[in-house]
């Protein structure tokens, strides 16, 4: 990663930080140390509709969100809608582990849009579709210092 330049000029973010909910303390620490490093990201958790949520306890509120209809909510249609903005304008996909079922479907779309690739976490079991990330590294530590 060392090669790589503070905001890349084809793309607004030069990363988009993704991972599950419930694991959103690491996600923001992650998305600020990438800040401080003099390089852009997008973070889902600050959008309109989540940066609310954020200060209450991440196990109730993924609770409530689970109960909305997927199909009709306008919220949910909204944060679909920003964070696939997100990951088209970000230049590289991370997906810090554990990472739910919507990470790992934006993982999928970042690979199909041609997008870089990082895995940051231990991932224990053999998992083929894992061969989409670029690079992998066991802790965010390890990553940041590689930037």
């Amino acid at each position: 990663m060392k090669d790589m330049k503070p905001q890349n000029s084809a793309s607004k973010y030069n990363f988009f930080v993704s991972g599950k909910w419930r694991n959103r303390d690491n996600i923001l620490k992650l998305t600020k140390a990438i800040r401080h490093k003099g390089y852009s990201a997008y973070c889902f958790l600050e959008t309109e509709q989540n940066i609310n949520r954020i200060s209450n306890n991440p196990e109730e509120e993924m609770k409530k969100f689970e109960k909305l209809n997927w199909r009709n909510d306008p919220s949910i249609k909204k944060i679909f809608e920003n964070d696939m903005n997100g990951e088209r304008n970000s230049g590289t996909f991370i997906m810090l582990l554990p990472a739910g079922k919507s990470c790992h479907i934006e993982a999928g779309v970042a690979y199909g849009m041609g997008k870089k690739c990082i895995l940051i976490g231990e991932q224990k079991e053999a998992e083929s579709l894992y061969l989409i990330f670029d690079e992998v590294y066991t802790t965010a530590q390890e990553f940041l210092q590689s930037l």
